[in-house]
């Protein structure tokens, strides 16, 4: 890798200081949870060293595809988060597990979590890059912070909220800044290693 995603490609002269600071605090979260990963093989970044089912490259792979998804949904609102249920299968069905069906957005983010067979980490870290670098042009040209899209239909979403794009940085990075956290004790159980 030439970069890695806490480096930004896009000139901070160009970028007013609002977006400038919200891509540096972006940047410092991935960087946090990047130096949870360094120096880490394949399987020990699969491994869940604690009761959770939580994985450190499974991590990465969670915040690439959640930063994806969110930076796309400031470009193409709503439908880029599309949390179609198959027909006959409610929320409740699938909060239990007891869904006869469950749609691809739900399987996906099931494995999100794990690094499935053939997975690398350093393919999830190049995965992650590539989102990092799309987020930050996308933060670069969009026109209008406070502009806004509604949220997609989800018992997780208010109905008929709206989300800026300030508002989708700010998840952003606070999300990344959890996981982040969940990273430094998955590391620690893993082999004591901890943040400096």
């Amino acid at each position: 890798m030439t970069t890695t995603p806490t480096t930004s490609s896009t000139p901070t002269s160009t970028l007013d200081a609002e977006r400038t600071d919200l891509l540096a605090g972006l940047a410092g979260a991935r960087t946090a949870l990047i130096d949870t990963v360094r120096e880490l093989s394949d399987e020990q970044a699969g491994r869940q060293p604690t009761v959770s089912a939580l994985c450190l490259g499974g991590l990465v792979k969670h915040l690439a595809s959640v930063e994806e998804g969110w930076l796309r949904f400031v470009l193409d609102g709503p439908s880029a988060l599309r949390y179609d249920l198959p027909e006959g299968v409610t929320w409740e069905d699938l909060a239990a597990g007891t869904a006869r069906e469950y749609p691809q957005w739900a399987i996906d983010h099931r494995h999100g979590f794990r690094m499935l067979p053939g997975e690398t980490l350093a393919a999830i870290l190049a995965r992650y890059e590539e989102v990092a670098a799309r987020s930050e042009e996308i933060i670069a040209s969009v026109p209008d912070l406070s502009a806004t899209h509604p949220l997609p239909q989800a018992p997780w979403h208010e109905p008929g909220a709206v989300r800026s794009v300030r508002g989708v940085l700010l998840h952003v990075i606070a999300e990344t800044a959890q996981h982040a956290g969940h990273a430094d004790i998955l590391r620690e159980a893993l082999d004591g290693r901890t943040a400096s």
